[in-house]
C-alpha cells in the first residue's frame, strides 16, 4: 500500500486519466474528489460487498477485507516474486 500525505486542494494522479484530490478535511472526515473516465468504476469500500460483480479485476481478484481502518494487501499475481 502506498501512503501519501496531501493537503487540501492537493491531489494525486493514477495512471491513465484518474485524479484524486483532497477537497476538505473536517474533524474525522476527509472529502475526496475523484475524476475518472466513465468506464472506470469508483465505489466506496463498504458498498463492494453489496455488489455481486463489481468488476475490480480478473476472476481471482477479491475486495480487500477491512479490519478497522487497515486493509489487507492483496497477494501478488502468479509468477511474480512472492506469489
Amino acid at each position: 500500500m502506498l501512503i501519501l500525505v496531501r493537503k487540501v486542494q492537493q491531489g494525486i494522479w493514477i495512471e491513465g486519466d484518474i485524479w484524486v484530490k483532497v477537497l476538505s478535511v473536517e474533524r474525522d472526515r476527509v472529502k475526496l474528489g475523484i475524476s475518472a473516465p466513465g468506464d472506470i468504476k469508483v465505489m466506496r469500500q463498504e458498498l463492494i460487498a453489496e455488489v455481486p460483480n463489481p468488476g475490480i479485476g480478473d476472476d481471482d481478484a477479491r475486495p480487500a477485507e477491512a479490519e478497522g481502518d487497515d486493509l489487507k494487501r492483496p497477494s501478488p499475481p502468479r509468477g511474480v516474486a512472492g506469489g
